[in-house]
């Protein structure tokens, strides 16, 4: 069993960063959304979080993250998630998807 991975915790944060800078284009907060940028709907956006997560899965397998790099990923998602103004329920919806794509053995 793999702890920890060969990916440092800064790396694993600057990738989560990212995986919420994607997510902020695709649908930023309610409060920042406008007659500019929209968003786009639940279904368009839940096929587009999927397919951005399987990038998660390629990060995760490239750098064979452990449990706890794991876990340091979607934490700092979720604590990224937070700090841009996300609803909490949105927040632990597609977080629960992120911790389902690292933990898919394939």
């Amino acid at each position: 069993m793999i702890l920890f991975g060969s990916a440092s915790g800064k790396d694993v944060d600057k990738f989560a960063g990212q995986l919420v800078d994607e997510v902020f284009r695709l649908r930023p907060p309610e409060d920042k959304a406008g007659p500019l940028n929209p968003g786009v709907s639940l279904k368009y956006l839940e096929q587009r979080v999927d397919a951005l997560f399987a990038t998660a899965t390629a990060f995760r397998k490239q750098h064979k993250l452990g449990i706890y790099k794991k876990a340091r990923l979607a934490n700092s998602f979720r604590w990224e998630m937070k700090e841009r103004g996300y609803e909490n329920s949105f927040i632990e919806m597609i977080t629960e998807k992120l911790v389902v794509a690292l933990a898919r053995k394939d």
